[in-house]
């Protein structure tokens, strides 16, 4: 049966883990696809580890009733979210793999939306953006939104795409497309790395498809700051036009 795999990394998630794992476990998946949950702890130093823990040890059973299996990788270093994505594509065993961030910022229900392009034999991957659509969006300050809009149009400058968000989490991939990508970026570059590789293959076929945004302040949680604006652009920089 085909298999759809929803890789979490987790920093300090002690206060919204255990509710986004039962948002991903109850999402009903379309065409008969099963939900294999990797859950990479990044080194946390909240209540994290434990809480993991426990919710997997509590809802194991109600997981595999949803045609779900959670699996759990503990971090003992902080290393980035990037690292974390690495660990959870090299345990993937899924044909499809998609990002789901450990906070509450995007509604899983709509993992069914990046996945209709991709099923119907349209694309080879799909990005799920906060700024297209008429769904749900929070109203953010202007200098963040600015800043995400500002960092798209600049890889699109280098890559050819024509993305309005190559920042978002929700990137769905074939997993045999993600796992033959050179992944190098540890932390936050991750994002522009991928999308540079992804656009440097042959044919490949890159979809967008517009979703909710519930979206955190720092004050709430976030923790992406202007240093990773700036590294972020090394980044476009470094994989567009000096390693290919």
């Amino acid at each position: 049966m085909t298999k759809l795999t929803i890789i979490v990394p987790a920093y300090n998630e002690a206060k919204t883990i255990a509710e986004i794992l039962d948002k991903v476990i109850e999402t009903p998946i379309s065409y008969s696809i099963t939900k294999e949950i990797i859950v990479v702890n990044d080194g946390s130093k909240d209540d994290s580890t434990v809480i993991i823990d426990e919710y997997v040890k509590k809802n194991r059973e109600r997981a595999l009733a949803q045609k779900t299996e959670i699996v759990v990788h503990h971090k003992t270093v902080n290393e980035g979210k990037g690292a974390a994505i690495h660990t959870g594509i090299q345990m993937a065993t899924g044909d499809y793999i998609i990002i789901q961030d450990g906070d509450l910022e995007l509604d899983p229900r709509e993992i069914n939306l990046l996945l209709q392009p991709i099923i119907e034999g349209f694309a080879d991957v799909v990005y799920g953006s906060r700024f297209i659509g008429g769904r749900p969006h929070r109203v953010m300050n202007f200098w963040h939104s600015g800043g995400n809009k500002m960092l798209t149009f600049v890889s699109n400058l280098f890559t050819n795409l024509n993305l309005t968000d190559m920042e978002t989490c929700y990137k769905l991939f074939k997993a045999e497309t993600m796992k033959s990508l050179v992944l190098k970026e540890k932390r936050f570059g991750f994002e522009p790395e991928i999308t540079a590789r992804a656009s440097q293959i042959p044919g490949i076929r890159i979809y967008e498809v517009g979703i909710s945004y519930y979206g955190r302040t720092r004050s709430d949680g976030k923790k992406i700051g202007w240093k990773d604006a700036v590294r972020t652009i090394w980044c476009i920089l470094k994989y567009n036009v000096f390693v290919k």
